[in-house]
């Protein structure tokens, strides 16, 4: 496995670039921004751990140009921006999950591992039968294309986007919970960290709930989420 490994703080790119390496990782190296984005474009990758902040081009840049490609590398950002706001801007430029700096090196390998794993399981599932289509109350969701229609407009979706609103709409009406939603979106994958899934919601809603249509996905505070009335 091919890892990209694109931070500024040589006292983190030495002790993390060894711990992959240990790991038995192929990892390369960048500690300014486009030499890291001229790696990550060409390609061979199956890893990018992009640090938000870098000299001439920022991890957030290099994530936007990376999908602007159609390339589905999963992305891993270390950044010290931890707000909502951020995590939304960093999940809508492409990013598969977060570690906020400072965080546990054990850590970090688990999310390696998860990602890798679940860019396999994409892998090796592209060729089965695709799914019927799921619709309901007019929102319609297309899960082989990463497609969704909502009064019959398409709207482009994210791996993680598409895999959200099938779940959603396998349970309309039903009051989910953060759990539920977790264990029916990730299963028994690494669990993103704090935050990611009202990020990911944000955008989710961001797109289905375009200016002039109704509300279709509703927060139920104190417990999770609700698709339909």
């Amino acid at each position: 496995m091919n890892i990209l490994l694109v931070d500024d703080e040589v006292e983190l790119t030495e002790p993390l670039s060894r711990l992959l390496s240990r790991e038995g990782y192929q990892v390369d190296v960048a500690t300014e921004g486009l030499k890291g984005c001229d790696l990550a474009l060409q390609g061979g990758y199956d890893l990018l751990i992009l640090d938000w902040m870098l000299p001439g081009l920022s991890g957030l840049e290099i994530c936007r140009q990376v999908r602007s490609r159609q390339d589905n590398t999963p992305v891993l950002f270390l950044t010290a921006k931890d707000t909502l706001d951020d995590r939304v801007d960093g999940l809508d430029a492409g990013a598969d999950d977060y570690l906020v700096k400072p965080f546990e090196l054990r850590e970090l390998l688990a999310r390696v591992r998860a990602l890798l794993r679940r860019s396999l399981q994409a892998e090796s599932t592209k060729g089965e039968q695709a799914p019927p289509h799921l619709s309901f109350e007019g929102l319609e969701l297309d899960e082989a294309n990463q497609l969704a229609y909502r009064q019959g407009q398409p709207i482009e979706l994210s791996d993680k986007e598409t895999r959200l609103l099938a779940y959603l709409l396998r349970h309309p009406n039903q009051v989910l919970t953060h759990d539920q939603i977790y264990q029916g979106v990730w299963g028994d994958q690494e669990l993103p960290s704090s935050n990611v899934l009202a990020a990911q919601m944000r955008l989710l809603r961001r797109k289905v709930e375009p200016r002039g249509t109704p509300p279709i996905i509703h927060t139920v505070y104190g417990k999770g989420y609700r698709l339909g009335h």
